[in-house]
């Protein structure tokens, strides 16, 4: 999958969860999802499961306490659909 489409995805993902709307207008890979979007940590929980359920994969625990950015779930995502 390339990375654009993921990033579009996630976006997608990302859009419910946000607060900040402006934010979310402007977002790139790097933006927090807890500074700039406005997420809070319950809510990350819950991307983390859409995630999972959109592209069919599973996130350790590990590996979504390092998800700060829309860049790293992007990444994640890349590295465990190749």
């Amino acid at each position: 999958m390339e990375n654009q489409d993921v990033f579009d995805k996630v976006v997608e993902i990302l859009k419910p969860f946000a607060k900040n709307e402006e934010a979310l207008g402007n977002i790139s890979l790097e933006t927090s999802l807890q500074k700039d979007l406005e997420v809070n940590s319950a809510r990350l929980v819950d991307i983390v499961l859409e995630i999972e359920d959109s592209f069919d994969i599973e996130v350790s625990d590990d590996d979504a306490d390092g998800v700060n950015t829309v860049g790293d779930a992007v990444k994640l995502i890349v590295a465990a659909t190749s």
